[in-house]
């Protein structure tokens, strides 16, 4: 149909699927809304800016509003105006002066603009929210587009990384190639930019498995933001569930989006996207009308229940989604299941998890949400990751998400980042860390890889600005540098902030690498925040959500400093990849396995004596040794054979004082050198391999180095 012809045949149509779905005919629509008295489906040009017609749906089914229109073809722009009952103090806040994103639009045109008119209310009426608000918010919303959906896959597969073998790399779409040097400029930013040939070549050759994509879900910036000249850059504010965030495509296209993943598929590179279902951008009672709020706001969000005016916030953004709702429930899972079969996503980083678990506001058992995705023909073969915990009480669930579920462990971090600080009495908290987290996760019968190991993520300071820094530095942020975490459990190393002192930079640059060196030597699946291996830096601001800028785009101008720690932690995952012993899929037991008759894991103390109860009490201990047995692999491999590796022998010290460090006898052979994190010696890759001759170490006993990390090898083989 041309753009100034009217629609003239309109009939009934299906109430399913959900949203404008073109068949190769026609387009259906169907929309929600269980309160509502009138639905009214407005059609626009093609730049979104003007109305052409409104169109009266007329049939419901099911409380599914819908109609079929067979001269309607993709890319035409719609929106939704919902009349019903305004009465904020029973849960309903309809107004049909308020244009509506469709919840389920795949596509989105123009970028939302701030003004009074996208209020259902009144701003500046004494009555706030109970007053009317009659001004047409049309000019001011995005559009939702009809999509077609055609792509040629081709023949991309998924990488189907097991577990164990996992390397996660969390980055921004945006921020990571937007100065990068080798990206066209037109494409920095983007889809497309992530996609192009040296990014790709980059992830490879780092050694990444994974990369964790911040929000690319469609999302706005709130109105304070935009009234400071700053924007929502983490983008965990979402208006639509299933248009990829736009901003980030150069070419304004869905397709761009489903080329960078085929792109990654054959480099053998995942691609898991953060979402976040468990609030919208449309805010409190006071937030404006954008969607769900005006579709049916009693259905879709989770009203207090002494007075529904107001929204039981769980997530700290102003309303959490009621999940309990079945047309809600339904919506998350459509919206994920079309992630995996159409925009072929691996897997998916679930924000504020527990939000979703809520029910009658309870966190008492992981139940609707968890239950219908267990079920799930699609998406119980994805790779899922749970945020364990939100803001309400009862919130925070760390090792509880169901069998199927890897969980972020903040457990981890804040124990690898107390014991690198020098804290007193983290000698036992090291030891779990460093074996998987048995205790948060063994008791229900999962294993390693549940726990997500990370020491900084895009929430908090990098891990340059993690030894730089003892405080926060968020005055950019604008909020007085009252936002952020205020518990870092940060070492600045001697100066606040950045300092050319040689000592003290040398310094920072070790505890860099004993931090990398313990996340990507621990039992569990590591995280790595983008940018780490290149010391990035956000200058001490710990929560740059707001700061799409130079402050948090990745600087990609080469130093010595950053290119030697780029070596260390590519050569560090060469060395994970290449042993099983390193990346195993059950806990250690504590006692000789089949075949072996040493222990597969043994703590020993300075002396060479083994850890003893009282030992682990210590408060003032700060150094350690794990002695992991190649032969007491519990474990299979793919077929079925038995799995055998060298000894390790892993050497921890956090103490400000060298510490002579006895060494267990070797049989028939002597312990080789593979890294020593005061020296940074890691011996050369070759043709692909982690280790090129490493050096014996002939001696009884080892002159561990104040605040250092060693690790020392010796082939075994079956008794």
């Amino acid at each position: 149909m041309k753009t100034n012809e009217l629609i003239t045949a309109i009939w009934p149509g299906r109430a399913y699927p959900r949203g404008a779905h073109w068949d190769g005919e026609g387009v259906n629509f169907a929309l929600f809304s269980q309160h509502a008295e009138k639905v009214e489906l407005c059609l626009f040009n093609e730049t979104g800016r003007h109305e052409r017609q409104r169109i009266e749906i007329r049939e419901r089914t099911d409380d599914i509003w819908h109609c079929y229109l067979p001269e309607a073809r993709p890319g035409l722009a719609y929106g939704y105006r919902v009349h019903g009952p305004y009465k904020p103090e029973e849960g309903h806040r309809f107004n049909p002066n308020k244009l509506l994103v469709d919840p389920y639009a795949k596509d989105l045109i123009g970028q939302l603009r701030w003004g009074d008119a996208l209020y259902g209310y009144t701003i500046g009426s004494k009555r706030e929210d109970l007053s009317f608000d009659r001004r047409d918010s049309a000019p001011l919303v995005p559009k939702s587009r009809v999509l077609e959906p055609a792509f040629t896959w081709g023949d991309d597969r998924r990488p189907t990384v097991p577990w164990q073998d996992m390397v996660i790399y969390e980055l921004h779409v945006r921020g990571f190639t937007m100065t990068h040097p080798e990206v066209p400029a037109r494409l920095r930013g983007t889809y497309a930019g992530l996609g192009c040939a040296p990014v790709v070549d980059y992830l490879k050759r780092l050694g990444v498995t994974t990369v964790e994509l911040l929000p690319v879900h469609s999302y706005v910036s709130e109105r304070h933001l935009a009234s400071k000249g700053l924007s929502n850059y983490w983008g965990y504010n979402t208006l639509g569930f299933f248009a990829p965030e736009v901003r980030y495509s150069a070419s304004g296209k869905v397709k761009e989006f489903k080329t960078m993943v085929k792109t990654l598929h054959s480099a053998g590179i995942e691609v898991i996207i953060d979402v976040v279902y468990n609030h919208t951008c449309e805010g409190n009672q006071l937030g404006p009308t954008l969607s769900l709020r005006g579709i049916d706001n009693a259905s879709y969000y989770i009203a207090n229940a002494d007075n529904h005016r107001y929204y039981d916030d769980f997530s700290g953004c102003g309303n959490t989604v009621n999940i309990e709702h079945p047309r809600a429930l339904q919506l998350m899972m459509d919206s994920l299941r079309y992630w995996v079969e159409e925009m072929h996503v691996d897997g998916f980083r679930f924000d504020l998890a527990s939000a979703l678990a809520r029910e009658a506001g309870e966190v008492e058992n992981l139940g609707g949400f968890f239950d219908a995705i267990r079920q799930d023909p699609t998406l119980n073969r994805v790779k899922l990751i749970a945020e364990p915990w939100d803001l309400g009480s009862g919130g925070y669930r760390v090792g509880n998400f169901p069998h199927g579920w890897a969980e972020w462990n903040d457990r981890y971090r804040n124990g690898m980042r107390a014991y690198w600080k020098g804290d007193d009495g983290q000698i036992g908290e090291l030891a779990q860390r460093l074996t998987g987290s048995h205790d948060l996760y063994g008791w229900s019968g999962k294993r390693s890889h549940a726990s997500i190991n990370f020491v900084t993520a895009h929430d908090g300071f990098t891990l340059h600005d993690l030894v730089s820094y003892n405080d926060k530095h968020n005055e950019a942020n604008g909020e007085d540098n009252r936002d952020g975490n205020n518990h870092n459990l940060s070492w600045n190393c001697g100066a606040e902030g950045e300092s050319d002192d040689p000592a003290i930079l040398a310094l920072r640059e070790r505890q860099k690498r004993n931090l990398l060196a313990t996340l990507l030597l621990s039992q569990g699946l590591p995280m790595l925040l983008a940018g780490d291996e290149r010391g990035h830096t956000q200058l001490g601001n710990n929560n740059v959500y707001c700061q799409d800028s130079q402050l948090a785009w990745l600087d990609w101008t080469p130093t010595p400093e950053r290119d030697a720690l780029h070596t260390f932690v590519q050569r560090l995952i060469l060395l994970r990849r290449a042993h099983p012993s390193l990346r195993r899929r059950n806990f250690f037991e504590g006692k000789p396995q089949e075949g072996d008759a040493d222990k597969d894991v043994c703590w020993l103390k300075p002396d060479g004596g083994e850890m003893m109860g009282k030992d682990w009490s210590d408060n003032q201990a700060r150094c350690l040794a794990m002695l992991v047995s190649g032969c007491g692999i519990s474990e299979r491999g793919a077929r079925g054979e038995t799995l055998h590796d060298d000894d390790f022998l892993l050497l921890l010290n956090s103490h400000h004082a060298e510490i002579p460090f006895a060494l267990p006898p070797v049989r028939g052979g002597e312990w080789l050198l593979l890294l020593d994190t005061a020296t940074q010696a890691l011996p050369p890759a070759d043709n692909g391999l982690p280790l090129a001759s490493p050096p014996a170490w002939g001696q009884a006993s080892y002159p561990l180095q104040s605040r250092s990390l060693v690790l020392l090898t010796r082939a075994r083989t079956l008794a």
